[in-house]
């Protein structure tokens, strides 16, 4: 049996095939890992998460185009970032980030590092919700 181009190509074309019909199958199935403030480091970084606590302050930055909440789990804070693009979302969506203010709430977002300290941010405006 003679491999020629051709049989190569085929095989690489269904082999791909499979494998895209796979992700598209088992993508369902991926979840956000659930963690508590305390256990975010920095071998966390690019990850994304899920927590969970009480929404402690919202503050606009002196460029008006980012937010920073503080996010309060009963034992450990951490900042979320919240850029623009996802702010324009929650204007899009008629939603007032002070509405969370001192509601208790689940964040769905990326770890990150700014100037030694861990902060999450926002992917979405889809990325925060009330929990109750």
């Amino acid at each position: 049996m003679e491999i020629t181009d051709e049989k190569i190509f085929k095989i690489a074309l269904f082999t791909s095939l499979i494998g895209l019909v796979g992700m598209i199958i088992f993508s369902s199935y991926v979840e956000v890992k659930e963690v508590s403030i305390g256990d975010i480091d920095r071998s966390m970084i690019d990850e994304k998460v899920s927590i969970t606590g009480i929404i402690d302050s919202i503050e606009t930055s002196s460029s008006g185009k980012s937010v920073f909440i503080s996010l309060n789990d009963g034992k450990n804070k951490i900042s979320i970032m919240i850029f623009e693009s996802v702010l324009a979302e929650f204007e899009d969506a008629g939603v007032d980030l002070n509405s969370y203010l001192n509601h208790k709430v689940k964040i769905y977002g990326t770890v990150t590092e700014y100037k030694s300290t861990m902060e999450i941010i926002l992917d979405n405006s889809n990325s925060i919700k009330l929990d109750a």
